[in-house]
């Protein structure tokens, strides 16, 4: 069943100009770095043991073929265990990708956009994982369409996503992104943020649920399901077929 929402795509982000690039480029990369650091450990555990907590719970097969896109600087990457999945990961991004293959030799490394058409047959992966990355599609449908191409008729499509514009996420993003990003470059973060955060919770489930059952859900940090009371969820989704 087609939603409403495919007509909100896609959005329209302004170029921008060469420093606010590097700018933005930087911040990224900068941000991910940062959320390594010990006082965000309980979020990021979420954000990154949700998927496999889940695996493990379910006794989902191993020697799989696993497809983690927007990868980042390879964070999730330690809480996988690699040995037991042919492990593939996606980004855009020339300066994050660099980072990963310094730290890792065993995974396929693939730059590209994840809202096109990627270099793999239909059905090839078991696994699809998107860890905050979208929130960040300005063609989030066509990307969701391309996992439902790639992903096998039994596999799983793992979930996780900001709980923004919330209420308890908006409180705790003013104290931590936003305060290092306007002192270490003395611009104004809430026009960062809209070029990044551009797909709220609702849009995103809206798509994603046309095409995929949804298996499993947990709202972090308080469990209750709502989105002004939370940072994160994580969701579990199975193809419709």
């Amino acid at each position: 069943m087609i939603s409403n929402f495919r007509n909100n795509f896609p959005k329209h982000i302004p170029e921008l100009n060469s420093e606010d690039q590097k700018i933005h480029d930087d911040f990224v990369k900068s941000w991910l770095r940062e959320l390594n650091k010990k006082h965000y450990n309980l979020i990021e555990n979420f954000n990154h043991q949700y998927s496999v907590k889940y695996l493990l719970k379910n006794n989902f097969r191993n020697n799989i073929n696993t497809l983690e896109l927007g990868c980042g600087i390879g964070s999730h990457l330690n809480y996988e265990d690699l040995t037991s999945q042919n492990y593939h990961v996606v980004d855009i991004r020339e300066n994050v990708l660099k980072e990963v293959k310094k730290k890792n030799k065993n995974i396929n490394i693939l730059q590209s956009d994840v809202q096109k058409k990627m270099p793999f047959d239909d059905g090839y992966f078991d696994r699809i994982n998107a860890i905050h990355i979208l929130e960040h599609l300005n063609n989030l449908p066509s990307c969701i369409d391309e996992v439902y191409r790639l992903l096998k008729n039994d596999g799983i499509f793992q979930v996780v996503i900001p709980c923004d514009p919330g209420f308890f996420y908006k409180i705790c993003r003013n104290i931590s992104a936003k305060r290092i990003f306007e002192k270490k470059y003395k611009r104004n973060y809430d026009t960062f943020i809209k070029r990044e955060h551009i797909n709220t919770p609702n849009e995103i489930l809206g798509i994603i649920n046309e095409s995929f059952e949804n298996i499993d859900t947990n709202y972090f940090p308080f469990k209750i399901p709502v989105i002004n009371l939370n940072l994160c969820i994580g969701l579990t989704f199975k193809k419709i077929r």
